[in-house]
């Protein structure tokens, strides 16, 4: 991993590092190896404060670039959404507020419902003309 970029933003309490992989030989890094390639290129930075925003692999060469932030403390990692840091927390559970399809089962038939009126007997079938 090379870092292209690295900006401090203070106000934030964390740092900004553009980064480019040349991964000759070998499949695109995952998210994990990212994190933890990151969190070595910046000294002190602790894996779980570190998050990847940016990543882009172009098609037919073995490179990858992207955006990692690391942050200070955790309380500033906060910023993160909620999607983001389920992301990097390496939790694979189902969100807790959908619920799965219902599905009805085979062995029951499903109803049809009629929704004409059969005519009237006498009254002839079509609209009024």
């Amino acid at each position: 991993m090379e870092v292209i970029e690295r900006k401090e933003n203070p106000l934030l309490d964390r740092v900004e590092i553009r980064f480019r992989w040349e991964h000759t030989n070998s499949p695109t890094p995952s998210l994990k190896e990212m994190v933890a390639a990151a969190a070595k290129a910046e000294p002190g930075a602790k894996e779980d404060l570190v998050f990847v925003k940016e990543v882009n692999t172009r098609f037919g060469r073995p490179q990858t670039t992207g955006l990692v932030l690391v942050y200070g403390t955790a309380e500033s990692a906060a910023l993160e959404p909620d999607f983001v840091r389920d992301r990097h927390s390496g939790d694979k559970k189902a969100p807790k507020d959908k619920k799965a399809p219902k599905v009805k089962p085979a062995s029951e038939p499903e109803s049809v419902e009629e929704s004409a009126e059969e005519p009237a007997e006498g009254e002839p079938e079509g609209g009024d003309e």
